[in-house]
C-alpha cells in the first residue's frame, strides 16, 4: 500500500471524527431485518458495524424480526401461514412456533454473530424483565353492508408500556441487548408484535438518539426515482396521499413518526442490502438512506 493510500484512510476516519464525538454515550435502536438478516457477507458487516459503534461509545439496542424463518418453520410443521392485512393470523400453535423461532433461533443466532466479532450481546423478549407489555390488535375491515367489521387475527399484539430499565442496565455495563419482539398480554398471554413498531417504542422509552430501520430498498423513492434523502414529519401525509409511501414502507414510515413523536431526535430508513450500511450512514455526511426528523 503507497502512502497516499495510507494517509487516505486517516482522512475517512478524521471524517468520522465529528459524528463520534457528537454520538457518544447516546443511545441507537435498530431495527435488524430483511437481507442484512439472511445473506452471510452482509450479516458479518452488520455485526462488525455494531460492535464497532459499541466500541466507540455509542450504546446499541437492537430488535429483529424473522417472519419469512418463522413461515418456513411452520410449513415444516405442516401448518399453512395465513396473513390478513400483512398481519400473521396467530393462534395458540403458531405462538408457540413463532416464540421458539423468534426468542430461540433468530435471537441466539444474532447475539453469537455480534459476539463472534468482539461485542458482548444478550438476546431478551419483551417477556423479559416486563420489558414489553401489549394489548390485542384487532384489525378494521370495511364490511358489505357498510361500516366497519372486525376481525380477530388472535395473539397478534400493539406495544402499551416498555420499561427500559433492563436494556439500560445491560447499555450501562456494555452489553447489546438483542430483542425479540414478543410482547406480555393483560392476562399474562404472549402476543406477538410488529417488530418496526417494537424497535419505534423501544427507542421512544430510552430517549433514543436515533432509530434505524433496516429495509431492502435504498430508502423512500419519489416519483422520478430518485431517493428522498431527508423528510420532515409534516411532509408525510401528502407521500401517502399521492402513494409515493404504500405497501410495506407504510409500517417502516409510521414507526419512524411514532419514534418522534416519542421524543427520539432523528429516524432512518437505510437499505441493509449494502454492506456496512449503518456505518455509512452514521458516519459520513452524504449518509444513505432516508432520514425522517421532526
Amino acid at each position: 500500500m503507497n502512502m497516499k493510500d495510507i494517509i487516505t484512510k486517516a482522512e475517512i476516519l478524521i471524517e468520522a471524527l465529528p459524528y463520534i464525538r457528537n454520538f457518544c454515550g447516546k443511545t441507537f435502536v435498530i431495527k435488524y431485518g430483511g437481507a442484512a438478516q439472511v445473506q452471510n457477507n452482509l450479516k458479518e458487516s452488520f455485526a462488525k458495524d455494531v460492535v464497532m459503534l459499541n466500541f466507540i461509545g455509542i450504546r446499541t439496542a437492537i430488535v429483529h424480526g424473522g417472519g419469512p424463518k418463522i413461515s418456513a418453520i411452520m410449513e415444516k410443521m405442516g401448518k399453512k401461514p395465513k396473513f390478513i392485512q400483512g398481519q400473521r393470523v396467530t393462534d395458540e400453535e403458531t405462538m408457540d412456533i413463532v416464540e421458539m423461532v423468534l426468542g430461540g433461533l433468530i435471537n441466539k443466532e444474532i447475539v453469537s454473530l455480534i459476539n463472534s466479532h468482539g461485542g458482548k450481546a444478550v438476546g431478551l423478549s419483551g417477556k423479559d424483565g416486563g420489558l414489553i407489555r401489549a394489548k390485542k390488535k384487532l384489525i378494521k375491515k370495511s364490511s358489505k353492508t357498510g361500516g366497519d367489521e372486525t376481525i380477530d387475527i388472535g395473539l397478534v399484539g400493539e406495544v402499551t408500556h416498555v420499561d427500559p430499565h433492563i436494556i439500560m442496565s445491560l447499555e450501562k455495563e456494555g452489553f447489546i441487548p438483542v430483542i425479540a419482539p414478543v410482547g406480555v398480554g393483560p392476562k399474562g398471554e404472549t402476543l406477538n408484535i410488529n417488530a418496526d413498531y417494537v424497535a419505534a417504542a423501544v427507542a421512544s422509552a430510552l430517549h433514543a438518539e436515533k432509530l434505524i430501520l433496516l429495509t431492502d430498498v435504498p430508502g423512500i423513492i419519489d416519483k422520478n426515482k430518485k431517493i428522498v434523502s431527508t423528510l420532515k414529519k409534516h411532509q408525510i401525509k401528502k407521500l401517502i396521499n399521492d402513494e409515493t409511501i404504500s405497501g410495506g414502507m407504510l409500517p417502516k414510515v409510521q414507526a419512524c413518526l411514532r419514534g418522534i413523536e416519542g421524543g427520539v431526535a432523528k429516524t432512518h430508513i437505510i437499505d441493509g442490502r449494502i454492506p456496512h450500511c449503518l456505518l455509512l450512514e452514521i458516519f459520513t455526511k452524504e449518509g444513505i438512506g432516508t432520514e425522517i426528523q421532526e
